[in-house]
């Protein structure tokens, strides 16, 4: 793989509560310098980022529910509205992990539905965050098989803000229960072309990371 495929992969992300037009200009910068996927910001900065990106194939995606996902389903469907609205291409949002150690399954399969139907309806692409860290192996696998009925565009691992990142185990657990229907994005502590490497071979077909340049160099190392 080369500079320029693997790139494809990256969801350029900057997620910190000190985000500010300095750092969020930048981080624009490199991703239309490398041609990565997308950039990942929250919502409020949105416009900024589309107004940045004008004129490359770098697509927003903007978070939503992030990253505890317990604002409720209203609450998140206007998140995924509002953030349509301000210029997301894409939206990866936060499912109820509560609601999910309940085994409250008909809740996420209607979480799921709603946000998906209404990022469809404006061509966009959605996302949803498992947040593996906190779930059995079981519920990862109960996730995905719900996923796999309702198809959203990808499952993700991670926000980053949990006890734990992605790992290569969990990705292969997702890829394989959804047989491809769904894609799976591979997000959480993935900062060198190692550990990028892997997770792709696991199954990941995006990557979320702030460490996009630094796995670049890793190519030639």
């Amino acid at each position: 793989m080369n500079k320029e495929q693997c790139a494809k992969y990256f969801d350029h992300t900057y997620l910190k509560a000190m985000a500010t037009e300095e750092i969020l200009e930048n981080l624009c910068r490199e991703a239309s310098e490398i041609r990565c996927a997308s950039v990942a910001v929250s919502s409020a900065w949105t416009p900024y980022c589309k107004k940045q990106l004008k004129g490359t194939e770098v697509k927003v995606c903007s978070v939503v529910a992030f990253p505890l996902g317990q604002g409720g389903l209203e609450a998140k469907k206007y998140e995924v509205m509002d953030a349509i609205a301000k210029g997301a291409d894409e939206v990866d949002y936060v499912l109820d992990v509560g609601r999910v150690k309940m085994h409250d399954w008909d809740y996420i399969q209607k979480e799921m539905a709603t946000l998906t139907q209404v990022a469809h309806a404006s061509a966009k692409t959605i996302k949803v965050i498992f947040e593996t860290c906190y779930l059995t192996k079981q519920e990862i696998r109960k996730c995905a098989l719900i996923a796999k009925e309702v198809r959203p565009d990808f499952i993700k691992t991670s926000t980053g803000f949990g006890t734990g990142g992605a790992t290569v185990e969990d990705v292969r657990l997702m890829a394989e229960t959804v047989e491809g229907t769904v894609l799976v994005k591979a997000s959480g502590g993935i900062r060198d072309w190692p550990t990028c490497k892997a997770m792709i071979e696991a199954g990941a077909s995006r990557i979320g990371t702030s460490s996009s340049l630094d796995i670049l160099k890793g190519l030639d190392a």
